[in-house]
């Protein structure tokens, strides 16, 4: 005769009931693991308080700034920027970076994208850009207002940067934050326009927001 071993509901009850205290633990030990590991991160990023990398204006350079129509703009800025890193402990990833020209409010350059790269700490790198505009339209004053700066004897430009960049603390890398930078170029401008390109070298700072 073979024996048969009934379980009573009551002792499936119990079974049941340890299943879900186990999951319970689990759930609140994977719970409490993530909170430390995400508030050392914080604790780490409280203590280096990475400051946002620095921009200055080295050079810029306009060889043609003339409208083709009434309305359209051909122009060509070459521009020299130093981009420096300040943090000691934080390096810089700089994403998606794309440069233009401005004037007065106006556009008159396309975007001009700048290769991205990996900045470590406290370095500084050269940046680069040609900055070409092909029958840009602008308004209707630009004329106007180019003649008014040749009667006071200066040009002044907006060069912006936008883009993303990612901080580096040790191996761990954050998410993107966007970056925007402005640098004003200053220009000698006389009664009549001259032969070769108008310079700005004064080496200014530019204003930058992460």
């Amino acid at each position: 005769m073979s024996l048969v071993s009934i379980e009573s509901p009551k002792h499936c009850a119990k079974q049941g009931l340890n299943v879900n205290k186990l999951s319970k633990k689990l759930f609140f030990a994977s719970s409490a693991f993530f909170t430390t590991l995400l508030s050392l991160i914080l604790i780490i990023w409280l203590i280096l308080r990475p400051a946002k990398p620095e921009f200055s204006l080295k050079e810029a350079d306009i060889y043609q700034l003339s409208l083709s129509a009434p309305n359209l703009l051909n122009s060509s800025i070459q521009l020299t920027l130093l981009s420096k890193n300040p943090n000691q402990k934080v390096g810089v990833y700089y994403d998606e970076l794309q440069v233009y020209a401005a004037y007065r409010g106006q556009q008159i350059t396309v975007d001009s994208p700048l290769p991205p790269f990996y900045q470590g700490h406290q370095d500084s790198n050269l940046l680069t850009a040609s900055l070409v505009g092909t029958g840009l339209p602008v308004a209707p004053s630009f004329n106007y207002e180019v003649g008014r700066d040749q009667t006071a004897g200066k040009l002044v430009l907006n060069l912006r940067v936008n883009g993303r960049i990612r901080w580096k603390v040790g191996t761990w890398v954050s998410g993107r934050y966007r970056i925007n930078v402005n640098c004003l170029a200053v220009m000698a401008l006389g009664p009549t326009l001259p032969t070769g390109p108008l310079s700005s070298k004064q080496g200014t700072a530019c204003y930058t927001t992460v």
